[in-house]
């Protein structure tokens, strides 16, 4: 049942029409609130489609996110009732005043809306190509439409963008990953468990069906997963299994191609904003977006800060208002003269400065290698005059290279690249590599995460059979894998491996090291922060994106020992991104 009457009333300066509904190319009614002015007019949508309710409040579905960010980000929740919040999408509050209407659309299969559950596949993106056409059609719409929102709402952006809808005007991607299978839920080739309790905690709760047994919107008083309640039989049949999706296609395919944005087809005028701190989601795909999407207007901005209070901040709100402001109503605001690139650049203490840049990555970056060498456990600029080896278990601590002390300060920003060459006692090896700071009293230094709130500043994943680069891609900075094949380890044999490391920032000060951890499985620290109440993992560094599904990683290949050589025939370094000051 999908045939309730939608609702519209006026309240708290804005006319909302609950529940529109939305036919989508196969006859399938999808469920949209719409928040627009009061008067009568044509304004820009701006739209978003997900699986997470839009009747749930944000307050009630993630409390302690939303308790962190009143309490660290005061202005994120002020000048608004919050009655309308809602998890990681544009509070109408601050945007309807501004002649903007918000279209908030509960995807296939998700709270209001029915249909099969089956995430980021060519129907949802044809279903958001869908919602923006019938956005656009509407009297109340002025004809351009945007896309904005974090995450599932940002990611999905990429895709809807590169089927090149008529009327979207322009995107707004806020920590949002491009590439499902190397961003995603295989880093390096490595599965990440992250979907698996993803789906369990965020999708499941909130299915289309659950009817009596979900939760009520505190606005409506309306059930957030429609009205029927259906039995969990029939919700089980009724979405598509995540994991198994993970676990059935360990190799890129067609699985994952139809997951991913062809980036070549996106043309539309975007704003990609990264968060240095999101490792092992968001960042790599925010990066990747802006360099390689075809759109001639683009920009990137990096912050810091957890993954969804800057988006909600005066300065998110700020900077996604003045880029559709320009691109949706016209505003001569002086957008098509903002910089390219702006940057947050990081200090040790959570202090970051603002800093716009033309390119990325930075054209007066000095890429410099560091050498890995076993004698004294250095980073060095030189490399190791003799052939030397160092061996560590894959599931013990690893081995760490340090540089010494800093003469003087050093800004490390922008993606860096490891090549080592490995020979293991299996057939194969799982490669984490850690880039870290440590102060002068030799105590890390760690970073507030997009989730994690004690992060180490840069990661890097390979699962050694698919070492296979992709020449075309490939870059000095940025190896580039394949993942279509594996190609098996013959024990103790040695191996060239290339692997990336997520781009990152960081002003290290004088006095300090940086250091790189090499190791067979996640980082952690000691003493893990508290749970958020929508993830199921302690926060020990990496937050929710780990690697330890046995399925994925069994014991007698992934336990053994990997043996690193250096020397002169086998130059193994981490190419740096090190920034000079402006002269």
């Amino acid at each position: 049942m999908n045939d309730y009457e939608y609702k519209s009333e006026i309240r708290d300066g804005m006319r909302i029409d609950w529940d529109m509904p939305i036919t989508m190319d196969d006859g399938l009614v999808l469920r949209a609130d719409v928040f627009r002015p009061v008067a009568e007019g044509r304004y820009p949508a701006l739209a978003s489609y997900g699986p997470y309710g839009k009747g749930l409040a944000f307050q009630e579905g993630y409390k302690t996110a939303w308790d962190i960010m009143a309490r660290d980000y005061p202005d994120a929740v002020s000048g608004s009732t919050n009655q309308y919040q809602s998890w990681e999408v544009v509070d109408p509050e601050k945007w309807v005043p501004d002649g903007y209407v918000c279209v908030r659309v509960d995807s296939r299969g998700a709270g209001r809306s029915p249909g099969y559950l089956d995430h980021n596949n060519a129907r949802e993106n044809r279903d958001l190509y869908n919602c923006i056409e019938w956005a656009a059609a509407q009297p109340w719409c002025s004809g351009k439409v945007g896309l904005n929102g974090i995450s599932y709402y940002a990611s999905s952006q990429w895709r809807a963008a590169a089927l090149q809808p008529p009327h979207l005007a322009a995107i707004c991607v806020w920590e949002g990953w491009v590439d499902y299978y190397r961003d995603s839920v295989r880093h390096g080739g490595i599965a990440c468990t992250f979907r698996k309790n993803w789906q369990e905690m965020q999708v499941k709760t909130v299915q289309h069906g659950r009817g009596e047994r979900g939760p009520k919107s505190r606005v409506t008083g309306e059930l957030v997963c429609g009205p029927e309640t259906l039995p969990e039989e029939e919700l089980a049949r009724n979405r598509g299994d995540m994991w198994a999706g993970v676990l059935e296609h360990p190799l890129v395919d067609d699985y994952y191609r139809e997951r991913t944005a062809d980036l070549s087809k996106i043309s539309v005028p975007l704003l990609s904003a990264a968060n240095w701190g999101g490792q092992g989601l968001h960042p790599r795909g925010n990066f990747e977006g802006f360099m390689r999407a075809a759109s001639k207007q683009k920009w990137l901005e990096v912050h810091g800060g957890s993954h969804w209070a800057p988006f909600y901040t005066d300065y998110g709100v700020k900077l996604q208002k003045r880029f559709f402001d320009y691109f949706l109503k016209g505003v001569d605001n002086g957008w098509d003269k903002q910089p390219r690139i702006q940057l947050q650049v990081r200090s040790p203490g959570e202090k970051f400065v603002e800093r716009h840049e033309s390119e990325w990555p930075l054209a007066r970056t000095r890429w410099t290698q560091f050498h890995l060498d076993p004698q004294g456990m250095r980073l060095a600029t030189t490399p190791p005059a003799s052939a030397q080896t160092l061996a560590y278990d894959m599931m013990g601590e690893g081995v760490t290279f340090s540089t010494p002390p800093l003469e003087k300060e050093t800004e490390i920003t922008g993606p860096s690249a490891l090549k080592l060459f490995i020979s293991s006692s299996t057939s194969d090896a799982d490669i984490f590599a850690v880039l870290r700071v440590y102060d002068p009293e030799g105590k890390e230094v760690l970073f507030q995460g997009a989730l994690d709130p004690k992060t180490p500043v840069g990661q890097g994943w390979l699962r050694a059979s698919q070492r296979k680069l992709d020449p075309r891609l490939s870059l000095p900075y940025r190896p580039y894998h394949t993942h279509d094949e594996k190609q098996p380890l013959k024990p103790g044999e040695i191996y060239e491996l290339d692997i990336e490391v997520w781009p990152t920032c960081i002003v290290v000060p004088a006095g300090y090291r940086v250091a790189l951890t090499l190791r067979g499985k996640d980082y952690e620290h000691d003493g893990a922060a508290a749970t958020l109440s929508n993830m199921k993992n302690p926060m020990r560094g990496c937050g929710p994106f780990v690697h330890d599904d046995p399925t994925d990683r069994p014991p007698e290949v992934f336990g053994g020992k990997v043996t690193l050589h250096v020397g002169p025939q086998h130059p193994a370094h981490i190419l740096l991104p090190v920034i000079p000051p402006r002269g």
